[in-house]
């Protein structure tokens, strides 16, 4: 990762990801408190469109490598290490020639949207282990910088999409949430789409019956969903086992005490999905398991 590729990340993101919330926030911006003092009433602004920060009360500002610099005191280099540990969900890691780490939502255009049939996307799926789970998907062909490109699209609230394959990670359009609404008293809520349908996969195996579902598709969208938690009698959290997800597991269940971490379910692994992936507790497996 170099500077400008760090630098493309929200703030949003790289503000949670050392445990900072907005205090209040629009569209446009959002205010925090000083994380690098304390202090009472919030004078840390960032600029969404310019994904750039200014602290009123010291008149300085700047942009994630420079937050960065100066919240870890290190050199831009050790900036940089320390990013790539992160493992941030917006860093568009395409390893596509030519594909500029760029504001995706500005310089793109939707060619085609179908049903998922194409073979390389159907086998990503498949290794992903939620082969099955197309109901949730679309294929999307779309062209960038006078490319093509196609990968497969989960929707969210603001008609945007999350589009993965096995060379792309990145969102078209507006970021948000995805909602699932079944008329429920009750809410699973999922870091990523793929982790929202491994959980498909064992849910019948689980004896959990079908509730309302919210993924996040970003842990910085945390901020987002604070008031529409308050309608659920019982939440069950299914974020990464690292240190981003314990803060959003934290910060949740602070809030909301009728929140339940449910990831002892695959305490070992990195998240659902790579539970699914290698331990593959289809039903056949585990009642075979049990047998033993």
């Amino acid at each position: 990762m170099n500077c400008k590729q760090f630098n493309t990340i929200p703030l949003e993101e790289v503000l949670l990801s050392i445990g900072h919330l907005p205090t209040k926030q629009n569209e446009k911006e959002a205010w925090y408190l000083n994380p690098f003092a304390s202090e009472a009433q919030a004078s840390f602004k960032i600029n969404k469109s310019l994904n750039k920060w200014y602290l009123f009360s010291e008149g300085i500002g700047g942009n994630n490598v420079d937050l960065l610099k100066k919240y870890l005191n290190k050199t831009t280099s050790e900036v940089l290490i320390w990013a790539e540990d992160q493992n941030f969900s917006s860093f568009q890691n395409q390893n596509i020639p030519d594909q500029k780490f760029e504001n995706q939502s500005k310089n793109y255009e939707i060619l085609d949207v179908n049903e998922v049939r194409h073979p390389a996307l159907m086998e990503y799926l498949r290794e992903r282990k939620v082969g099955n789970q197309t109901q949730f998907l679309h294929e999307i062909h779309y062209q960038m910088n006078d490319k093509n490109y196609f990968g497969i699209g989960f929707k969210n609230d603001s008609g945007g999409c999350e589009i993965r394959n096995k060379y792309s990670k990145i969102c078209l359009g507006k970021k948000d949430v995805s909602s699932i609404k079944n008329g429920s008293e009750s809410l699973r809520i999922f870091e990523g789409f793929f982790d929202f349908l491994s959980f498909k996969n064992v849910e019948n195996f689980l004896e959990k019956e079908p509730v309302d579902y919210l993924i996040l598709n970003s842990v910085s969208m945390i901020s987002k969903i604070k008031k529409s938690l308050d309608n659920y009698e019982n939440i069950e959290l299914y974020f990464d086992n690292d240190e981003a997800g314990n803060r959003a597991v934290e910060m949740i269940k602070n809030e909301n005490k009728n929140a339940e971490d449910c990831r002892i379910l695959y305490s070992n692994f990195k998240d659902l999905n790579d539970w699914i992936i290698h331990k593959n507790p289809s039903p056949e497996r585990q009642v075979k398991q049990r047998r033993r």
